[in-house]
């Protein structure tokens, strides 16, 4: 029987040896999926944002492995596929970019953002 519960995955970024992915659960952001391509291991570090039961938590491995992994390299001609999972919250964000971050809502970032020493910039969701 396949499984017919998906997750959206949102790839942010992609190179030729790694991917950063967002995991949603309908609107609501699950976790996030780091991917490393290392020739014929690819190594995954997954931080969920929810409690996921491992049964789930399995369903969702499978997912990432057929829908992303097994893209670059199936499982037939790779050594390995290791995950390390954790469990996290994001408590905050920095850049050094300058330019459309000037455009963001002030909520998304604080009061001492407006610094132009050329360093971080964040903001604390705290």
């Amino acid at each position: 029987m396949e499984n017919t519960y998906r997750y959206r995955l949102s790839r942010l970024v992609r190179t030729q040896s790694s991917e950063i992915f967002l995991i949603w659960d309908e609107d609501r952001r699950i976790g996030q999926l780091d991917l490393h391509y290392a020739h014929d291991t690819i190594h995954a570090t997954l931080v969920l944002e929810a409690d996921l039961p491992v049964n789930t938590e399995e369903e969702l491995l499978s997912q990432i492995d057929e829908d992303i992994v097994s893209s670059y390299l199936p499982s037939f001609d790779r050594e390995d596929f290791l995950v390390t999972v954790f469990r996290g919250e994001e408590i905050s964000s920095y850049t050094d970019s300058s330019g459309a971050l000037d455009d963001i809502e002030d909520e998304h970032f604080g009061e001492d953002d407006d610094d132009d020493d050329g360093g971080l910039r964040g903001r604390r969701d705290r």
